[in-house]
């Protein structure tokens, strides 16, 4: 069976979790199928993978309609295949005329939805209802829809009600505990500006609002002065929630020590050395369908702090592998707290616990590597995925 796998991202163009999905997806799948590439991007000299760039004639035009360009330049090229199988609403409308030019399934995989992003609109103006309709196209021709969670499944279902509910399966995020491994270098912490001996809370993640960094900024006023706060926070969405973000920081910064905020990539040796050394890492999002970013933490045996939305609850394990904050959220697609007050309290509260009691934390930690490992391999991953390639085809016929 050939299967072409679309993606905007794809190694050395990777910024987030889509990208490490679709990394290490296609890894485990190419000991048994044929898989072909087709991401965005320059050129690429890994075997059976092309890239793809605009095209010329749209380089001025607004970037959903280069990303249409881009996506129509692939279309061509998945003749042949017995599957395509797209990733974000970048590759959906790839995928979509694919299968209507070449008569095979497309297979949808929803790392995020459009109608709860709508702060996307920020960056892609008009753009933002060009998104929002290729992926409603999509996901409700789509031959299967893979949702990463529970949460993310009901998240589908609610954002499109016309999907039939058959066609969207959960196939969650994985992790590769080789590569994200516990890892000591205490000459690496202070090389970074992080002191070893003190407490630590740890975000990773991209400026974006989804992801909740403000909420995080105002929760860590509220923890001991001993406590530092890592941000390895880069990639903002927008001018407007960068300035925020640098005005909460320098605030912060003028109030206690140990702030540190890295806003450059960093190798994995040196994030799997900073997660390690984490009394807990946190993921204050508002949006999180899974987050692969909370597996990589546990693999390297951090605890982890989390809120209660998308499929947060489904990775981390309140009382076992860390603590999950909880959110009342506005249902008007943005995510919003209902009282932000008490969200950013409640995550306070959450964070002093864990980092007060060293001891509880790494025990945390410990059974969150060991989660990390038995529940959410690559190659589980693989196997459920193949499968419902071998049923679409079969269903095909």
């Amino acid at each position: 069976m050939r299967v072409d796998i679309v993606s905007k991202e794809y190694p050395p163009e990777i910024y987030g979790g889509a990208g490490v999905h679709v990394t290490e997806l296609v890894k485990a799948l190419r000991a048994t199928l044929d898989v072909r590439v087709r991401a965005f991007g320059a050129d690429r000299d890994e075997s059976d993978t092309t890239s793809y760039t605009v095209p010329q004639e749209l380089a001025a035009t607004n970037p959903a309609i280069q990303t249409l360009g881009i996506d129509l330049e692939i279309v061509s090229d998945v003749a042949g295949a017995d599957v395509v199988h797209t990733h974000t609403w970048y590759a959906n409308f790839a995928g979509h005329v694919a299968s209507l030019l070449h008569g095979i399934p497309h297979i949808v995989t929803a790392h995020s939805l459009e109608p709860l992003r709508p702060w996307k609109a920020e960056q892609l103006g008009g753009g933002y209802a060009v998104s929002s309709y290729i992926e409603k196209t999509a996901y409700e021709s789509a031959a299967a829809v893979v949702a990463v969670s529970d949460g993310m499944r009901r998240d589908i279902l609610r954002s499109y009600p016309d999907l039939d509910p058959e066609k969207v399966r959960v196939i969650y995020n994985g992790i590769d505990v080789e590569a994200w491994h516990p890892e000591h270098d205490n000459d690496v912490l202070r090389e970074l500006g992080i002191d070893p001996e003190r407490p630590s809370v740890v975000f990773v993640g991209r400026i974006t609002r989804q992801k909740g960094l403000p909420y995080l900024l105002r929760a860590v006023e509220q923890l001991p002065p001993e406590v530092q706060i890592v941000l390895c926070a880069g990639a903002p969405d927008t001018p407007e929630i960068l300035a925020e973000v640098e005005a909460l920081v320098a605030a912060l910064q003028s109030t206690r020590t140990g702030v540190v905020w890295i806003d450059r990539h960093l190798p994995r040796r040196d994030l799997c050395v900073i997660l390690t050394s984490a009394t807990t890492f946190v993921c204050p999002s508002i949006y999180e369908p899974l987050g692969i970013v909370n597996l990589e933490a546990m693999a390297c045996g951090a605890a982890v702090v989390g809120t209660a939305t998308g499929g947060i609850p489904e990775v981390v394990l309140d009382g076992i592998t860390g603590r999950i904050v909880p959110i009342e959220q506005l249902q008007d697609g943005t995510g919003t707290p209902v009282n932000p007050d008490e969200f950013v309290a409640d995550l306070a509260r959450a964070l002093q616990e864990v980092v007060s009691d060293r001891d509880q934390a790494a025990a945390y930690g410990a059974a969150g590597r060991k989660r990390a490992a038995e529940d959410f391999s690559w190659d589980s991953i693989a196997a459920q995925t193949a499968a419902l390639y071998a049923e679409v085809t079969a269903a095909g016929r």
